[in-house]
């Protein structure tokens, strides 16, 4: 049992005042800052998942003929050719409006204005390019039959995968949901190591309680169970307080989150395995304060006979 059953007067043995130390404060700290870490692990995990999932199967064709009217040809072509063969899942041509737009949002101009649009945009020769993406299987099977299509449609094309300048950023991604991890087993050891000091600062302050209880006949079990329950009590307020102050923030955290539809932090998010975790780990912390407790009892109650 977590907290386990002890007789109204073998409570009284004991102060019984709720939230009277600093036990319960450091524990709900602690399991604020861990509840915050598992979300950002999770939430960085599946962001670099998407981003791996969606990087590793697509390339950008990009056609640079000086010729205005034969890179659109060419683009054309590619994408009809590109879209009839097996081992391809979707090509799609990129239309100028859209580059005009990209671009306009570093040079600081409005693409879409009256006139015909921006004119410093309207000036610069910019590339096609077709977005293709691969169908599941041998990838460097598909990029050499891609290589000899673009050969034969748009002679001179550049073939960018996109793990090439995205792969980077999903390691960092990747590696940081690791390091949140890490985080996490870490404060868990320095809960346990709180609850194993409180257990034996416990000890030590009722210590000639427990040789009372010794000398009635109590045994290490009975008197473990009492101290016990006090330290589980302490501690399921901490994580009670820890686990509500998170969950506000990561409400908080989530409604301002929900106002990004592009760019990767759209990526990052919880999902259903997320939030189970999150709802798991105070349970799970309050177990293994209880495990720890009365294993840190029970040894030093030995010590003591």
């Amino acid at each position: 049992m977590l907290i386990p059953r002890v007789p109204v007067q073998h409570r009284r043995l004991l102060p019984d005042r709720r939230l009277s130390g600093p036990t319960p404060w450091v524990i709900a700290i602690l399991m604020m800052l861990t509840l915050l870490a598992a979300a950002a692990g999770v939430g960085l995990a599946r962001s670099a998942d998407a981003i791996g999932s969606a990087i590793a199967g697509r390339v950008t064709v990009q056609i640079v003929t000086a010729n205005p009217v034969t890179r659109a040809e060419q683009a054309a072509a590619l994408r009809r050719a590109a879209a009839a063969q097996p081992f391809v899942l979707s090509a799609r041509a990129v239309d100028r409006a859209e580059l005009q737009a990209t671009l306009g949002q570093w040079f600081g101009s409005d693409a879409s204005g009256d006139g015909g649009g921006d004119p410093v945009l309207n000036s610069l020769p910019l590339p096609a390019l077709v977005d293709i993406d691969f169908v599941g299987g041998d990838r460097s099977g598909h990029m050499a039959q891609l290589r000899a299509l673009v050969a034969a449609e748009a002679p001179g094309a550049r073939i960018i995968p996109h793990a090439e300048w995205l792969g980077p950023v999903a390691r960092l991604i990747g590696s940081l949901a690791w390091i949140a991890a890490a985080l996490v087993v870490l404060m868990t050891l320095a809960s346990a190591a709180v609850v194993i000091m409180t257990a034996r600062a416990a000890l030590g302050t009722h210590y000639a309680t427990i040789e009372m209880l010794h000398l009635i006949g109590a045994t290490d079990r009975q008197i473990t169970r009492l101290f016990q329950r006090r330290i589980a009590i302490d501690t399921a307020y901490g994580i009670a307080l820890g686990t509500a102050v998170a969950a506000a923030l990561l409400l908080l955290i989530g409604w301002q989150w929900a106002g990004i539809t592009s760019g990767l932090a759209a990526t990052a998010s919880l999902g259903p395995t997320g939030w189970a975790l999150l709802l798991a780990l105070p349970l799970l912390a309050i177990a293994l304060a209880a495990l720890t407790a009365r294993q840190t009892l029970l040894a030093a109650l030995k010590k003591i006979l």
